[in-house]
Formats: C-alpha cells, sequence, structure tokens
C-alpha cells in the first residue's frame, strides 16, 4: 500500500488507541484514557502460554464509528506464545487456511467476550480492528471472523508492527473478506520480519509457510536499538512527522494521551 493511500488522521488515531491497550494491561483496575466523544462497550481479557487472565485490549465507540484495540506483548507467558509458530487450523472462517498457534490460543481466549461485546454496536457503524505488535496479530485474525459474525458491518484494519500471521490460505481469505488493510511496517524492526517466510518447528519437524496480509505501509525509523525501532511511540512519532498538523489535531484532546518517543 502506498503512501497516499493512507487515511493519516486514521492512522495517528488508531495508533494513539493502541497507546492505551498498554496503559490498560498496567493498570490493575483496567483503566486508560478514554478519546473525545468515545465511550467503553467492554474490555478483554484473555490468557496466553499457562497465564492467568490479563487485561488485552477493549472495544470503545461512538456514534460515527468503533474500535477493536488490542496490546502487543506483556508479560514472559506471552513471549512464550509468541514462539509457539506451528500452525492450527483457523475455524472461524470455512476454508480459513492455519494461523500461529501462539497468536491463535490468545484470540481464541478471548474471542466470545470479543463477539458478545461487537454484537452490542449498531451495525451502522464502521469497526476498525487494530493493534500493535502481538496486537496487530490478534487483529489480523478477528477481522475476518468478525467479518464472517457480522457481515453487514463495515470491517476496516490498521495494524502496526505486526507479525506474520498465517499461511497463504490465510492470507487468501484475508485480503478477499477485508478490503480495507493498513500493515504500518518500520523497515528497521524486526517483529514484522517474523515467523521467518519457512520455519521449521524443533518440536515437530513440520515445516511452515507464513506471509504477510496486504496492505503494507513502510516506514523507515532508526531509532536506534530493536525495542526502540519496535515501539509503538517510534512508530507514531514516524506517522506523526509526515502530517505533523493533523498529529498536533488528534493528540490535543485528550491532552496526553498520544504515545512519542521524544
Amino acid at each position: 500500500m502506498g503512501k497516499s493511500t493512507i487515511n493519516m488522521r486514521t492512522a495517528l488515531f488508531l495508533a494513539a488507541v493502541c497507546a492505551q491497550t498498554y496503559t490498560q494491561f498496567h493498570n490493575r483496575d483496567g483503566t486508560f484514557i478514554m478519546p473525545k466523544g468515545y465511550h467503553l462497550v467492554g474490555s478483554l481479557k484473555g490468557t496466553s502460554y499457562q497465564s492467568s487472565k490479563e487485561w488485552f485490549g477493549f472495544v470503545i465507540a461512538s456514534d460515527k464509528a468503533a474500535v477493536v484495540a488490542f496490546r502487543g506483548t506483556g508479560t514472559a507467558t506471552e513471549w512464550v506464545s509468541d514462539l509457539i509458530a506451528r500452525q492450527t487450523d483457523y475455524r472461524y472462517v470455512k476454508n480459513g487456511g492455519m494461523t500461529h498457534q501462539g497468536f491463535t490460543d490468545i484470540y481464541r481466549s478471548l474471542r466470545g467476550q470479543l463477539v458478545e461485546l461487537v454484537s452490542k454496536l449498531p451495525s451502522s457503524l464502521t469497526l476498525y480492528v487494530t493493534g500493535h505488535s502481538l496486537g496487530g496479530a490478534l487483529a489480523t485474525l478477528a477481522a475476518p471472523d468478525l467479518n464472517a459474525c457480522f457481515g453487514e458491518r463495515k470491517i476496516k484494519v490498521y495494524t502496526y508492527a505486526s507479525p506474520r500471521v498465517g499461511d497463504p490460505s490465510f492470507v487468501r481469505m484475508f485480503n478477499r473478506n477485508i478490503p480495507v488493510s493498513v500493515r504500518v511496517a518500520n523497515k528497521y524492526d524486526i517483529v514484522p520480519q517474523l515467523p521467518p517466510l519457512l520455519y521449521r518447528s524443533p518440536k515437530t519437524e513440520k515445516t511452515y509457510i507464513y506471509l504477510h496480509v496486504k496492505g503494507e505501509y513502510k516506514l523507515e525509523q532508526q531509532a536506534g536499538s530493536i525495542p526502540a525501532n519496535h515501539s509503538l511511540a517510534t512508530y507514531f512519532d514516524a506517522l506523526a512527522s509526515q502530517a505533523p498538523k493533523i498529529a498536533e489535531q488528534v493528540c490535543a484532546d485528550p491532552a496526553g494521551w498520544c504515545p512519542s518517543a521524544t
């Protein structure tokens, strides 16, 4: 996806929303800063490898749109889930292909809550599905599932620093069913390069093929380290540098809700 086709206001707004999924995670009560004009529909809890339930995101809505947002990796057990790169059936859409088992297990743990929350939304609202890092993978898994459950709803996907999620069959299905997909990826971030195109499981010795879904929007932001290149704040700043006036407007209200590495 070229730079001329991205909606920069949407990209900056949803990146700021993604930042609040980390705020939610770090607050024991799950609170976070709500963007102006939005209300909380409900929060999402899920489990990673041998973990207890943790905050994984939320659903918010205004009178014009709704947003499903997922956070990235935040615990050691989630890193284990990230590394379980064997593939499993994507069961939510017919002929849905195969997807990363670790990501899919996390999505499965919160799917029931997600479907229930989205069912409460007016069908007229455009539904944005977004996430950073692991959250981008969860958003990629969620979008075709929600499309199958709520076919009358317009669904748009924006992800940041997402790893690869599934095999060629899953990617074809996703690309066919999700018209708007923007996958923001920093050239200097290693996470969008994982899992590798060919992954050989040390446990099963089986080789799996991984591809990205459509819609790449490439950034070139060298922040000085592997973690910094992957940081959501780095992604936000790179986007903001391309549209500073829009970024200023997005971040003006509520004050302090946008991420920044500077």
